[in-house]
């Protein structure tokens, strides 16, 4: 079989080239840590390293839901546990509030429930950064607006939100709600933290009467209406508190999983992408040594003339 000069330079050309194409990529992977940068490095593996990375990328965003989440969460809690404490000291000054009270007494109870009312609305127009806790899904609108007469006792608190909130996602088909609307009368949907038309929650109306009752030192009204109807109010309070609770720790829950979820696929990225730094240097050194020797055994090769074969 007659072999030419061209055709021996082209394939001394092909091998070199190959060589050094594979030189220059055991090098990138060397100096990179990466076995594959491009769809041709390894098609099945890159495919599966970008639907990984785009699980990760949701994951990272469930993680931020999560976090924002919990935030708000824990503000809210520690807002209802506030306003907690109201009903406790209004429930004190209903069972205190009793026939034995001087007049002059019942209406320093009555001062205080007024202040306590101040302090509950203010603690109800809570923000977190730009957006109001309970209005709903109108988080730009102060909840609760107070009005008072000419001596200062209150005579309304109007409620200025909604009662629709909104849902994240915390996990791939799994949205939940933190946010809980400051009332809802309507029957359904979440329960309002101060007034509920299920429950007979009805927190500054009550508080209202009390003042008021306190005033005309109408103490059997007190025990009568007052009393039981903050109870009902602490009640749902409480509820609101123990909820909230469990939305916390369903929400550690998804954040460890989310977490636990991350890890598991950096170790699945890493497995398809990441090149075996020992592996990848060994088989640089040898592919140098085999560029070298064709490098060396082309250039002998094309020395040789026709004077050489005749000689």
């Amino acid at each position: 079989m007659r072999v030419t000069g061209n055709t021996f330079s082209t394939n001394f050309l092909d091998q070199v080239g190959r060589l050094t194409s594979r030189q220059q990529q055991l090098q990138n992977q060397a100096a990179t840590g990466q076995r594959i940068t491009a769809l041709e490095d390894d098609p099945a593996a890159m495919q599966r390293v970008l639907g990984l990375k785009t699980e990760q990328q949701n994951l990272a965003q469930y993680r931020n839901n999560i976090a924002v989440l919990q935030d708000r969460a824990m503000t809210a809690f520690n807002t209802i546990k506030g306003v907690k404490s109201v009903s406790d000291r209004a429930g004190e000054i209903t069972i205190l509030a009793d026939g034995t009270r001087a007049p002059e007494e019942l209406k320093t109870y009555a001062s205080e429930i007024t202040q306590l009312i101040k302090q509950a609305v203010q603690t109800m127009n809570t923000r977190q950064g730009d957006q109001y806790l309970f209005s709903g899904t109108a988080s730009g609108s102060t909840p609760f607006t107070l009005a008072t007469d000419a001596d200062g006792n209150v005579t309304s608190v109007t409620y200025t939100g909604n009662t629709s909130i909104t849902n994240a996602e915390i996990a791939s088909g799994t949205n939940i709600a933190i946010d809980v609307p400051g009332e809802n009368n309507s029957g359904t949907g979440p329960r309002g933290i101060i007034t509920d038309s299920r429950t007979g929650a009805d927190f500054f109306n009550h508080l209202i009467s009390l003042q008021n009752n306190l005033l005309a030192a109408d103490t059997a009204a007190i025990s009568t209406n007052d009393r039981p109807a903050i109870a009902l109010d602490e009640e749902n309070l409480i509820y609101h508190l123990s909820a909230n609770g469990v939305m916390q720790s369903r929400l550690e829950s998804a954040k460890t999983a989310a977490s636990n979820r991350s890890d598991s696929l950096e170790q699945m990225i890493s497995h398809d992408a990441d090149a075996d730094l020992t592996a990848t240097l060994v088989s640089l050194s040898q592919t140098q040594t085999a560029y070298q020797a064709a490098l060396q055994s082309g250039a002998s090769l094309m020395k040789l003339s026709l004077m050489d074969y005749l000689r």
